[in-house]
């Protein structure tokens, strides 16, 4: 992974909730992204519930300004959170997926938070102790998928002429062109394993360039990609939106894919919760979990999506214009290079076709792709740590709570084989076999 240049690389910090949070750096092993961190002032100790309720009414959740955050802004700006007695929840952005780590290992007891939304393979690495400060074991649960599709890959319009699709391979010359001239070939993502990082490598390697030899990938913190873009610093990245809309509208480059074309309704992130605190508060945190779920559901009616990227879009949220938020919300996608898309059925989805459920054997495909490129051991037990980390039990449980039909509510924690854009399959079944099949990997 190459070291990013301070120097080389604009940093800008976040913008935080007046009153709430303090800015301070932080920086920690492993990765060299920037670490601004948005941290409560004070500890505070958590109000404890009465009755049949849940234990505690209060809870420190973390949030990156992404599109896919909005059930975690919507559970809190419509007092879903309230509803089901989690009166004290705060809602905190973070500048980066590494504040985000540090914050979740040190729980809001240090001054941190007690869950996230978060890329969805950073619980198993925190569990595995792989990207933790101190490189300890931070067991962490996943409660539920956030959302399906939404992602995009963006391309400096130094290869505007090229029109870079879901084929990379027309990048393969121009990258060989200019790294025989001296250049370094940058291709950003937002954290080295998370799933950013994992689509821009299997999309790379899909037309035969190897991430890990022909370029430099190296992460950069989500609200930071288009200034980096627009002053040269890379060739290409991978982000949630809104940023990928944000390079379009500013003419700083194009998307080559938005992800639900790279692999259909794939998963992408997650609600995360400390292990210790789930299972110290488990009322509570099924409270949580209802109210990011009827969230969720709330988030995913087309009646709402334009009142939903007017919240997000707010100073104390995202600081962003609404405009680079809601027509990709909606599915309408103007990828900057002449190519328009309206009403894409693989636009983000919080709720239909299950993407609220935490598919175990989507898990599995992250695990097994985070091997590939030398994340995790190549001996972890996958299925152990899954089964540790995965509670796809206390989703159900929620679901039930809500009065979900139980048509919406799968029997199988395994979707089955998934297919992507160039033809192959992942089957659940048989990892090892779809491992071995992939020709550029580091494993």
């Amino acid at each position: 992974m190459a070291k990013l240049s301070r120097r080389k690389f604009i940093l800008t910090a976040g913008a935080t909730t007046a009153g709430t949070m303090i800015l301070h750096g932080c920086s920690s092993g492993g990765d060299k992204q920037a670490t601004t961190q948005a941290s409560p002032t004070a500890t505070t100790s958590p109000t404890t519930a009465t009755g049949d309720g849940p234990e505690v009414t209060t809870a420190k959740l973390g949030f990156v300004a992404l599109t896919d955050s909005a059930p975690l802004v919507i559970a809190k700006e419509k007092g879903f959170f309230d509803k089901y007695g989690m009166t004290g929840v705060e809602v905190l952005k973070q500048a980066s997926w590494p504040v985000t780590r540090d914050n979740l290992e040190l729980g809001s007891e240090g001054g941190g938070i007690d869950g996230a939304h978060i890329l969805s393979p950073m619980p198993y690495m925190m569990t595995l102790g792989t990207i933790t400060k101190t490189k300890q074991p931070v067991p962490m649960y996943i409660l539920a998928r956030l959302n399906l599709n939404g992602q995009g890959i963006s391309v400096s319009n130094t290869h505007k002429d090229l029109k870079i699709g879901t084929d990379s391979a027309g990048l393969k010359q121009a990258f060989t062109k200019a790294k025989s001239s001296g250049k370094e070939l940058k291709c950003a993502v937002t954290f080295p394993g998370g799933t950013h990082d994992l689509w821009l490598r299997y999309w790379l390697a899909a037309g035969g360039i190897d991430p890990n030899k022909d370029v430099s990938v190296i992460p950069v913190p989500p609200p930071q990609m288009v200034a980096n873009m627009k002053v040269g610093n890379m060739e290409s990245f991978c982000v949630g939106e809104p940023w990928n809309a944000q390079l379009v509208n500013q003419k700083a480059g194009y998307s080559a894919l938005v992800t639900g074309e790279l692999w259909k309704d794939h998963p992408e992130k997650a609600f995360t919760m400390r292990k210790d605190w789930v299972d110290k508060n488990p009322k509570a945190a099924k409270a949580l979990l209802m109210a990011v779920l009827e969230a969720q559901q709330w988030c995913d009616k087309p009646e709402n999506k334009a009142e939903m990227c007017k919240i997000v879009s707010q100073d104390k949220w995202f600081k962003v214009p609404v405009e680079d938020i809601l027509p990709r919300a909606q599915g309408n996608i103007n990828f900057g290079n002449g190519k328009e898309v309206e009403n894409f059925p693989q636009a983000m989805k919080f709720w239909s076709d299950n993407a609220s459920y935490p598919y175990k054997s989507h898990d599995l495909w992250f695990l097994i792709e985070d091997m590939r490129w030398g994340y995790i051991p190549a001996d972890t037990d996958t299925k152990a740590l899954i089964d540790q980390v995965n509670r796809e039990d206390l989703w159900k449980e929620a679901a039930t709570a809500l009065k979900v039909p139980a048509a919406e509510i799968p029997i199988s924690t395994s979707r089955g084989v998934e297919t992507f854009f160039d033809g192959v399959e992942f089957d659940p079944e048989n990892p090892t076999a779809y491992l071995k099949s992939l020709k550029i990997k580091k494993a």
